[in-house]
């Protein structure tokens, strides 16, 4: 589902127009990028949580030249779904 999909999905079942639609989209996210730029978590009830981690600095090692290389540290954005959404992931089958 793209952006345009969602959008449109989203503003029929809650009866406003796409435009308003897409205005409290936007409004959220920029809402949820301010938390994690604050390195804060943000939690959606009956969905689950987006929190901001550090991954520590690490040495990697390129394969076919065998040359070590430092990553520095970083952050990066972790998401945990509910247990409820895991639980429907798991019993779905995907059809191939």
């Amino acid at each position: 589902m793209n952006n345009k999909d969602f959008i449109t999905e989203l503003s029929r079942r809650t009866g406003y127009s796409t435009d308003d639609t897409q205005r409290l989209v936007r409004a959220v996210i920029d809402a949820m990028s301010n938390n994690f730029e604050n390195a804060d978590s943000v939690t959606i009830p009956n969905f689950g949580t987006f929190e901001v981690k550090k991954k520590l600095e690490r040495i990697v090692v390129n394969p076919s030249t065998q040359q070590r290389m430092l990553v520095p540290p970083k952050l990066v954005l972790n998401f945990k779904p509910v247990t409820s959404i895991k639980e429907k992931l798991k019993n779905t089958t995907q059809d191939e």
